[in-house]
């Protein structure tokens, strides 16, 4: 398959991981913080800086907390904001996602947070997993005008939900991007594309780097099953055969 035929994302947790997965050769990347939770909003010093440092197609999570996808007043306002500042730093795109206690997609929540959007590109991200009814929530993205849906599948991995992966890309018809992600590596990629007919694909690659620290205090850590001396970032070189074994080049 040809390079070309395909878009790449990376899941990045640091102004080095954007900068190494352009250097990797992906198209883009989903700037978070807050890995451990799947993902929250980066600082805005994060997003100025990856912005002036990465050449890449920057995309960025606004996502107040981990947990579940059900925001108060407050956290919605957090979101409005933190929208506002990512757009006045030049991002390319926006990624978030609301749902009401019932599990469909919070279109009032949305509506509100699309119209803080404006022309920027918005992804669903994975709250999408987290819905009653995947093609009713699919349905509602495109309603409220989202470019793509990354997604799992609503399974643990996007390997162990290709079926459904596979029959969202057929009945989204070209309407909206289906995106897999979570657990997509250079030994499943190619298998979950051929299986699922999805052009878009968001891994993280990343790797421990391990602290430069000379002094180690072994009797404190930063939070439970915290790595205090390794930092996980995103390895070029994984991007790099990820995308080879996917085109097969």
């Amino acid at each position: 398959m040809k390079r070309d035929e395909f878009k790449i994302e990376i899941c990045a947790n640091s102004v080095r991981s954007c900068v190494a997965a352009g250097e990797g050769g992906a198209d883009r990347v989903e700037l978070c913080a807050g890995i451990p939770e799947g993902g929250t909003t980066p600082s805005a010093g994060m997003i100025r800086s990856a912005r002036e440092s990465a050449d890449i197609v920057l995309n960025v999570i606004i996502r107040p907390r981990g947990g579940d996808f059900l925001y108060s007043g407050e956290e919605v306002r957090e979101m409005l904001y933190d929208i506002r500042t990512a757009k006045e730093y030049g991002v390319d795109g926006l990624v978030f996602g609301a749902l009401t206690p019932e599990g469909d997609v919070d279109m009032e929540v949305m509506s509100r947070l699309m119209d803080a959007a404006g022309d920027t590109p918005v992804t669903f991200h994975r709250a999408f997993d987290h819905a009653r009814d995947p093609y009713d929530a699919m349905e509602k993205a495109i309603m409220l005008g989202c470019r793509r849906i990354l997604t799992s599948g609503q399974a643990a991995t996007a390997e162990l939900g290709k079926q459904l992966l596979a029959e969202l890309v057929v009945k989204a018809a070209g309407r909206i991007i289906i995106m897999p992600g979570c657990g997509v590596n250079a030994s499943n990629i190619a298998g979950i594309a051929a299986f699922t007919s999805a052009r878009e694909f968001h891994f993280s690659a990343r790797t421990a780097v391990g602290s430069r620290m000379l002094y180690r205090n072994p009797g404190a850590t930063m939070g439970a099953g915290s790595e205090d001396y390794s930092v996980p970032v995103t390895d070029a070189g994984i991007v790099r055969e990820t995308i080879s074994r996917l085109t097969g080049q």
